[in-house]
């Protein structure tokens, strides 16, 4: 294997596919130009540096002694920096021994995208001959520390002492299907769709040594949601999440990034409590001084940081909230069942993979009357009620499950087929090409009479709206149907704060500091049984989910869960 340039060569024995597919697979992602196919999202300098300390990765540590891997280099956002801190670090030890003989082994930085791993490396050799190197060993260093090649496939020697990085944020789809497949044989933590930083975090965590610590700063998801529970169980297990950051509405990249990121530092330890901060301000001042707070042997106290006992446990949700909330949240998940346990029932909307196609003006869709149901989409109830707009959605589904003859409706099968081309290239329909015609999720007109409640996926704010049982809930749209609960009662719960406490410790947050209500988020809420509701409060519930005033199904939902006055005030008020 020659220096700078990673093979098949040093790939594990029993490779499960075909070599050359793997080697077209790594090549083509290696070339690609654009950004978003190597996950590139670059962090700013003052965020590095405030990674790196929060690590251990300073100056006043002999870092020429030790170990540093950087999974991901891009630009080298991380990787200059921490070049200028191992040099300091070296020329304070006043070292005898030439550079390269005692800092050769101190890096190890993987780039798979070929130009830029290039364009690096050149940044690299310049950095050190400006910092006095001579150019014959600032090549000689740069080849022994940077390696272009397939992070996640790439033989590397030894443990480190460090890794650090921006781990790529590519989503499944973006990964060649031979490669997507040699990953699920290598890594334990790729389960369902998982995006590429996963394994990344995995691989990095296997080559920590003891007491080894890894920071990062990705994408929160894995936190919290279902793809990221192995990952979570791994850290639970084997290591110990020391700091969590929450870099919620920070500018901590040079671009907009969807999700929110957070900083995680984590070491090969026994497990222990985490220390927790919230949205620093993006400062080279502030984050020294918020580094220094968060690594200090003795915390003392400060608003600005604060600790929590066992947040990995097993594949749950990490609950990184105010430790009020958490106690809150833990008592009521005790006392009470979940959603679906009291007769509720959490589904989404119609996905029909072509909406162009299948969806139109209901009126104008010109098929057989029971081929089409009215539909209802977010822009229908932004006001708090169903507004209908009048769209309508086509419904290829027989009443027995499969799908119909379209020989027996003539006007749906002319309908189809002059959009034959558009539906029938659907991954669904090609899959099963004598179910082209099908919509992805099967459509059952029965939802479209049930009285349901309608929650908007991304939203600032609790939006429930009452539905009476006329229209076919969208794919934008989760609802909520039972036949214990009544409907309008429930919505005044669904409301209230204790119900955006749950989605808001579960769920993961997105960019502008909305919420994701989602179906795997809306279950976790607790619910008394419908038989223990008093009839007054019923009454009282109902009365303020009709209102859609939020004050009033407060104070109505706090006596329907018996919280004390303390625990009224961990939620914003005390509902009197």
């Amino acid at each position: 294997m020659t220096s700078g340039q990673l093979t098949l060569d040093f790939l594990n024995e029993g490779i499960s596919i075909n070599s050359t597919k793997l080697n077209d697979a790594i090549e083509n992602l290696a070339d690609r130009d654009s950004l978003e196919s190597h996950g590139a999202v670059f962090t700013r300098l003052e965020v590095v540096e405030f990674i790196l300390n929060l690590a251990g990765y300073t100056e006043n540590q002999p870092l020429y002694e030790m170990r540093l891997l950087e999974p991901s280099v891009g630009g080298g956002q991380f990787l200059l920096p921490i070049i200028k801190r191992l040099l300091a670090a070296w020329r304070k030890a006043k070292r005898k021994e030439s550079a390269l003989d005692v800092l050769g082994d101190a890096i190890r930085a993987v780039e798979l995208h070929r130009k830029t791993f290039h364009s690096t490396r050149a940044s690299v050799v310049e950095l050190l001959t400006d910092e006095g190197l001579s150019a014959k060993t600032a090549t000689a260093l740069a080849d022994r520390w940077l390696f272009q090649g397939d992070f996640l496939l790439t033989s590397l020697d030894g443990q480190f002492d460090f890794a650090v990085g921006n781990p790529p944020y590519v989503r499944q789809e973006m990964i060649p299907s031979p490669l997507l497949a040699e990953y699920r044989s290598r890594y334990q933590t790729i389960y369902d769709r998982a995006d590429l930083y996963i394994p990344f975090i995995e691989r990095s965590l296997s080559l920590l040594a003891k007491g080894g610590c890894l920071g990062f700063i990705c994408a929160d998801r894995w936190m919290k949601n279902r793809y990221g529970g192995p990952l979570r169980n791994l850290v639970a297990e084997q290591f110990h999440l020391k700091i969590y950051v929450d870099m919620v509405d920070t500018p901590a990249f040079h671009s907009n990034v969807i999700a929110y990121p957070a900083i995680t530092i984590i070491s090969r330890d026994s497990p222990g409590a985490t220390r927790i901060a919230h949205c620093p301000t993006i400062d080279q001042s502030t984050l020294v001084t918020l580094a220094d707070m968060l690594c200090v042997k003795t915390l003392q106290k400060d608003p600005m940081v604060r600790e929590l006992a066992q947040v990995p446990n097993g594949t749950e949700p990490w609950l990184l909230g105010s430790a009020d909330q958490m106690s809150l949240i833990r008592r009521l998940e005790q006392e009470f069942p979940s959603l679906e346990e009291v007769g509720c029932k959490v589904g989404i909307g119609v996905a029909t993979g072509a909406d162009k196609a299948f969806i139109g003006d209901f009126d104008t869709l010109d098929v057989e009357l029971d081929r089409k149901l009215p539909l209802v989409t977010t822009k229908d109830i932004t006001s708090g009620e169903v507004v209908w707009h009048g769209q309508g959605v086509i419904n290829p589904f027989a009443e027995g499950g499969g799908l119909v003859n379209l020989q027996e409706y003539p006007r749906l099968c002319h309908y189809l087929e002059t959009r034959r081309e558009v539906i029938a290239n659907r991954h669904c329909a090609q899959r099963v090409p004598n179910n082209w015609y099908r919509t992805i999720d099967r459509i059952n007109p029965a939802l479209a009479k049930q009285p349901k409640l309608l929650i908007p996926d991304i939203k600032g704010e609790a939006h429930i709206v009452f539905e009476g049982g006329e229209f076919y809930p969208h794919h934008n749209l989760y609802y909520v149907i039972s036949d214990k609960w009544d409907l309008r009662t429930l919505q005044a719960v669904m409301l209230s704060a204790i119900s955006r406490l749950f989605v808001a410790t579960y769920s993961t947050k997105m960019h502008g500091g909305f919420l994701r209500f989602q179906a795997q988020y809306l279950r976790r809420i607790r619910l008394p049984l419908w038989a223990n509701v008093p009839q007054g409060l019923r009454v009282e519930l109902a009365e303020a989910a009709l209102k859609r005033d939020l004050q009033r199904c407060n104070r109505a939902v706090f006596k329907l869960y018996g919280l004390s006055d303390e625990e009224r005030s961990v939620l914003g008020g005390n509902g009197k």
